[in-house]
């Protein structure tokens, strides 16, 4: 995509039309111009009529917040960022001249591929860029081009084809006539993902007219409404009317004339192609030098003199628009369609997104697409010199970009993160081509598992125990979590990214029942034996170790941010041998000269929870059933655990010491405290200074300054003041006993390495804090986990969410067992105990799938996958499952005969049909017990649903993410006794399961959470625009895609809102849904959240019936994701029945404010005020509906709520006897009436309910008010005031912390 900017207004209409509407103009960072790598700018205020003043306060912003960088680089930054946006004339042929908005530090090449985007320029690929007669150089920065300047004119230059270009134009016009085509998006290729929002809203909100006052169609479709018990699929992807694609030509071939014979390619012929235009006329076409033109070849017969008229054209689309009439509509017509879509639907993103369900799509014909995969190229890599990459050199080179100044450090994570989405792409596809049989292996003679692959220069392993490798550890259960382990490794050591230490590329796929590894290759490493490359640890699991000083240097600096202990092992020949990781941890040194580390499988500790390690562990841990013995002995703590565990030691160790101080001090005379003191007032100016580089000061660093200032007069510490810090490290278990020191030793219960006693600190030390952080895990991460759910703040949604949020506590999924028994003691997270349960059983599920597709033949596949799906869901009895399956002889031979050349076919085909539900479910149960140690209580599947609460659809959904598999698009029948649910039609494809790193915009990050933290202060203008410069630099880091993008927009169009900026936030916010149904899927819990907030957004906007039509669409989602009862469902339902009670539909909304009430009383108890808020509502609707009687009881209710919480003086106390009050009066009146009809008085008659409909602006200030934003009113004067007090408190607080700390640390330097 082009990294250029858009056009600017000029007077001429024509490129007003081109302009996409969402489209911003050329961002800046405090003047540094920003470049994204995609027509789409970064986004922040779109209105730039003040860019420059802007610009100027975000400069100092940016000095201001810059931590990352040292104070001398910051000189650089501002020299540098001198650099603005301005504007440029493309004069192209066939088109009217248009302005664009270029940037200097763009490359011409930006340019070309914006042009390939336009609509009136887009039929070019073939050209150059001229400025006064003198072709600019495509890969040259516009700020290196002489002369280039504000209104230079840009000429576009036709150039010759060659056989290359020509291939690329024709591929470019399969892809424009392709472009609204969603087969790429159900097919997951092409990096194309599907969004309906626009769909939803009936048309893109930003542009619906606020004249005309829209006409409320309120009804939702009865499977949205409370209670329903229908969760229809189909309604998951709704299809627009009008969504045929034009089509704008019948054929569009290569032709069967290729290639070109001798005499015609010195005739200048390049290729033929074939083309049969909607008219039904045939015409074959030459490529040559200077363009297309008809020849007078047929089908039969071959002749390549041009035809006449030949119609000869620079470009292929002009050519057809001569020859074809229906064709120069119907591609203006898509034209125009491309161009009405948001720049976000059509937009790459940066790793392929693959959806579960998709319709039955018409494959149609297209030579291109057969060509190109069955030519022998690897993809698009032929548009790139020298055929395939070597992704290994690629990698290490842009971690190796400088990184000193904002800029430098802005283009190498660019760098780095646009070659590693390229490597995960291109290994996903070398994992399929190898499982698909269709790449040779390495070592063909031996047996299939132990195969290994090199493709497109990167290698491939599968996931089985090879030559016993894993024997001691578990065989192919271990080889089969080995990757994912090492996977973690190389996140956590490339996050370190210490210079001079290299990791490999590493992509782990799970695809059609296969774990493959991919790695980029070290250089040279092929050329010898392993043994003779690896210079440091063990290749035979510490029998023989090697160290090397390099990479303990190396290491030693990185374990000390991991907490790895360096730690000696004896080798065989009992030589202690000094190494920083664990034994298997290799390091190689590459032709290139490189330190390269690989197998990180065991970075972190092991859990001792999981392993039988033959010691004894806490009462906690055996009262919960620990030690369970894991099917393989790679059980590692997790990196967020440990440094949860290290931050709780280091807090006790500074309490414990600091409070004996001061009791030591109490005892002591004055003259030591003032010793003391004075100490303390030099540490104190040292560390307010250090302070300011960094809150959180880690003890060593605390330790050296504390040492630096005392070594010149350092005072005799007695005796007891060292025995206190003596104390407090042995209490909290430091390694070392005169300070704190906490550090893991990975290898500390391997099995046959033998430790060296006499080196290190005491063995059972270091085993004592592998175990104590194993009961962490228990006694404190798992019980704060379920107190953070209490609160319903972030309530998961599905498994996904569910895990996210366990491993941000470090809590491995391994205990989700555990996690579920402990939840359903608590009665308010009853949502959660089912999504838990279901999670576990899916998991349990996926193990056995897994081993089951390894035993199935390729051409049994859908159908044995239908089967699998029937025999979990299927409450029925299941006949016949062979169906369609052809199961003569003659197909077993052929089978046998193939099996030896793809040796993953296995040979008994049919094995897959003795499956049963019965022993599928006994399978589940005792999979279940073994690895999550969970109890099933039930064993099939009505009684599971109906024990659980969980419901068929979340757990199909939920287990075709997790395997991969799309099923196609239909309203399944799941409560069917006599007809199955699946059949093989249902079963469409099976799509890689992808796991990698992410890499981070680390200078985004830290201006993000800055705007944060100056939000929760109260300065939101300065936290507005930081988080609008983070947004910047992560569209110039990730380019226009990124589900970190999706989560800032989310946060600018909230600012935006709260600000009253509504129509912005409208704006802002739609970005975040279009993104977050790109890049996270359709049916995220993500965007669902991200729905909820574009319906209010769209309600301020007085847009009534869009923000329904969005609410409707999150409440199917959360149903179909998990079902009713959940704390988001309520918030849904509490904002849809406003809404309608807006719009005076009030025995709707009363539905769904009565499910509100009632979830609420469940999830936040019957005294809350969430409750008394709905029962107040309920009242409001009830009242309006003239039921005065039902309506004084349920506003009783509120009353009493409030009183008990909040007092009588309180004005929501005073405000609900207001109400109750006026209820009262009005049902006195309405009693006295109806009395006067019963007893017959003259005239008597029913007086009309007074209602007034409640105005927009207070069923939008109600609407703030449910979804937790606040509006304070409070005068500068006493925010000014509130600021001076929390500074002080700031102030006297880090005055206490400091004094404590200096305390421990003066002792410790002693």
């Amino acid at each position: 995509m082009a990294l250029g900017a858009n056009v600017t207004e000029t007077e001429d209409n024509s490129v007003k039309k081109n302009v996409p509407n969402d489209s911003d103009k050329c961002k800046t960072i405090g003047n540094e111009n920003v470049i994204t790598s995609d027509p789409i700018k970064s986004t922040a205020e779109e209105n730039q009529n003040n860019e420059i003043d802007n610009k100027e306060k975000s400069k100092n912003d940016t000095e201001k917040v810059d931590t990352s960088a040292e104070s001398d680089t910051k000189k650089d930054e501002v020299v540098f960022i001198q650099d603005l946006g301005f504007s440029v004339k493309i004069v192209s042929p066939g088109a009217e001249p248009f302005d664009i908005q270029v940037s200097s530090m763009e490359l011409v090449q930006e340019i070309h591929q914006l042009l390939m985007d336009r609509e009136d320029t887009c039929h070019r690929t073939c050209f150059s860029l001229q400025l006064d007669g003198n072709t600019l150089d495509n890969f040259a920065e516009l700020k290196n081009i002489e002369g280039l300047k504000e209104g230079s004119v840009i000429k576009v230059v036709e150039e010759p084809y060659t056989m290359r270009e020509a291939r690329i134009h024709v591929r470019h016009v399969r892809d424009l006539l392709k472009s609204l085509d969603p087969a790429d998006a159900y097919n997951g290729i092409e990096c194309s993902s599907l969004t309906f929002l626009n769909t939803v809203t009936q048309g893109d909100i930003l542009e619906k007219k606020k004249m005309r006052p829209e006409s409320v169609d309120c009804t939702p479709s009865d499977y949205i409404m409370p209670d329903s018990k229908e969760r229809p699929l189909s309604a998951l992807q709704p299809q627009l009317k009008d969504q045929k694609v034009p089509q704008c030509v019948k054929v569009i071939t290569t032709s069967a004339w290729n290639p070109p014979p001798g005499h015609r390619k010195i005739h200048g012929d390049l290729m033929y192609l074939y083309v049969v235009t909607l008219e039904d006329k045939h015409y074959h076409i030459s490529a040559c030098s200077r363009g297309f033109y008809i020849n007078q070849s047929t089908d039969q017969e071959f002749n390549p003199k041009a035809a006449t008229p030949s119609h000869l054209c620079h470009s292929l689309i002009e050519l057809l628009n001569q020859i074809s009439p229906l064709f120069k509509r119907n591609f203006a017509l898509l034209q125009k369609k491309r161009n009405q879509r948001h720049p976000f639907e059509r937009v790459a993103t940066p790793y392929q997104v693959y959806v579960w369900t998709a319709p039955m799509m018409d494959h149609t014909i297209d030579a291109i697409r057969a060509e190109d995969t069955f030519s022998s190229k690897l993809g698009y890599e032929e548009h790139i010199p020298g055929q395939t990459r070597d992704w290994n050199e690629e990698l290490q080179t842009t971690r190796e970009l400088p990184r000193k100044t904002l800029p430098e450090r802005l283009l190498r994570e660019r760098a780095i993160f646009k070659v590693h989405s390229d490597f995960v792409a291109a290994a996903t596809r070398g994992a399929m081509a190898v499982i698909d049989g269709n790449v040779m292996a390495i070592n063909p003679g031996e047996e299939a598992k132990m195969q290994m692959f090199i493709w497109n220069n990167i290698f491939f392993s599968l996931g089985f125990d090879v030559r016993d490798h894993y024997k001691e550890l578990g065989g192919d259960a271990a080889a089969f979590v080995a990757p994912r382990n090492d996977l973690q490794g190389v996140r956590v050591y490339s996050a370190v990214d210490l210079p001079g230490l290299y990791t490999l590329g590493t992509v782990v796929i799970d695809y059609r029942g296969y774990r493959v590894t991919a790695q980029s290759i070290i250089p040279g490493i092929l050329e010898r034996e392993q043994e003779q490359s690896v210079v440091y640890g063990s290749i035979d699991f510490g029998k023989t170790v090697l160290t090397h000083p390099k990479y303990l240097e190396l290491l030693n600096k990185a374990g000390q941010q991991l907490k790895i202990l360096p730690h000696h092992v004896l080798n065989d020949k009992n030589e202690a041998v000094e190494l920083c990781s664990s034994v298997e941890c290799k390091g190689i040194i590459g032709n290139d000269g490189r330190h390269y580390i690989l197998d990180l499988l065991r970075t972190f500790p092991p859990d001792v929870n999981f392993l039988n390690v033959n010691e004894e562990l806490s009462k906690e841990a055996k009262r919960l059933g620990f030690p369970i013995e894991h099917k393989h002995k790679l059980c590692c703590l997790r990196q967020e655990l440990i440094d949860s565990f290290v931050d709780s030691r280091y807090i006790m160790f500074i309490k414990y010491a600091a409070y004996h101080l001061q009791q030591l001090n109490l005892c002591k005379g004055e003259e030591l405290v003032n010793s003391i003191k004075e100490k303390e007032k030099v540490e104190e100016t040292s560390n307010e200074e250090e302070k300011k580089k960094n809150d959180e000061i880690e003890p060593e660093e605390a330790k050296k300054i504390v040492e630096s200032i005392t070594d010149g007069n350092k005072l005799e510490l007695e005796e007891s003041t060292k025995n206190i810090v003596k104390t407090a490290a042995l209490a909290v278990g430091s390694l070392k006993e005169m300070e704190f020191d906490i550090r893991f030793n990975p290898d500390v219960y391997s099995p046959g390495i033998r430790h060296c006693e006499n080196l290190d600190p005491p063995i059972e030390k270091q085993r004592q804090l592998v175990k104590d952080a194993a009961d962490f895990l228990h006694t404190v991460q798992i019980p704060t986990f379920i107190r953070d759910c209490l609160d319903h703040s972030s309530a998961p949604m599905d498994g996904f969410t569910l895990s996210e949020a366990m491993h941000n506590r470090g809590i491995n999924m391994r205990y989700l067992g555990k996690v579920c028994n402990l939840i359903q003691k608590v009665k308010p997270l009853e949502y959660l105990y089912s999504i838990a349960v279901g999670e576990v059983i899916l998991r349990a599920l996926k193990h056995i799938f897994t081993t089951y597709l390894q035993g199935t033949e390729l051409m049994n596949l859908s159908v044995a996958v239908a089967h699998f799906l029937n025999c979990f869901l299927y409450s029925g009895v299941i006949n016949n499952v062979q169906q369609g399956v052809d199961d003569s002889k003659n197909n077993r031979k052929r089978n046998r005969r193939r099996g030896r050349n793809n040796p993953l076919v296995c040979v008994d085909s049919n094995e897959w049909a003795s499956l049963t539900s019965k022993s599928l479910w006994a399978q589940l149960k005792s999979e279940l017990k073994s690895y999550y140690d969970f109890d099933l209580l039930t064993s099939d599947i009505d009684s599971t649903i109906e024990t659980y609460s969980l419901q068929k659809v979340s757990l199909l959904r939920s287990f075709c993410i997790k395997t991969g598999l799309q099923i196609l698009l239909r309203d399944y029948n799941f409560d069917s006794k006599n007809k199955l649910i699946f059949f093989e039609e249902d079963i469409l494809n099976i799509f890689p399961v992808v796991k990698h790193i992410n890499p981070r915009a680390t200078d985004a990050y830290n201006f993000y959470t800055t705007g944060q933290n100056k939000i929760q202060q109260g300065y939101l203008k300065d936290g507005y625009e930081l988080i609008s410069e983070a947004l910047n630099l992560l569209n110039n880091v990730y380019g226009a895609m990124h589900p970190e993008i999706a989560q800032c927009l989310r946060m600018i169009a909230r600012l935006n809102y709260i600000m009253g900026e509504h129509a912005e936030a409208m704006a802002f916010q739609q970005k975040a849904v279009l993104m977050s149904e790109r890049v996270n899927g359709v049916d995220h819990p993500y965007t669902i959240t991200e729905y909820a907030h574009l319906a209010l957004y769209c309600f301020a906007n007085s847009q009534v019936s869009t923000a329904l039509k969005l609410l409707y669409r999150a409440r199917y989602l959360a149903l179909l994701v998990c079902g009713e009862n959940h704390p988001e469902v309520a918030l849904l339902d509490s904002n849809i029945s406003l809404i309608l009670h807006a719009v005076g539909e009030y025995e709707l909304s009363l539905r769904f404010l009565e499910k509100a009430l009632a979830l609420n009383i469940k999830y936040y108890g019957q005294k809350s005020l969430k409750v008394a808020v709905s029962y107040h509502l309920v009242a409001r609707t009830q009242s309006c509906m003239g039921n005065f009687r039902a309506a004084l009881n349920n506003e009783k209710e509120a009353y009493a709520i409030y009183k008990q919480q909040l007092g009588d003086n309180h004005e929501k106390t005073k405000e609900s006897s207001e109400c109750l009050r006026h209820l009262t009066q009005q049902a006195v009146v309405l009693q006295k009436k109806m009395n006067e009809i019963y007893t017959g008085k003259n005239g008597a008659s029913l007086p009309p309910i007074q209602i007034q409909p409640p105005s927009m602006g207070s069923v939008l200030d109600m609407l703030n008010v449910i979804n937790g934003i606040l509006f304070v009113q409070i005068s500068q004067e006493d925010i000014e005031n509130f600021k001076a007090e929390i500074e002080k408190q700031n102030l006297k607080e880090d005055v206490e912390t400091q004094e404590q700390k200096a305390k421990v640390n003066e002792v410790e330097s002693q």
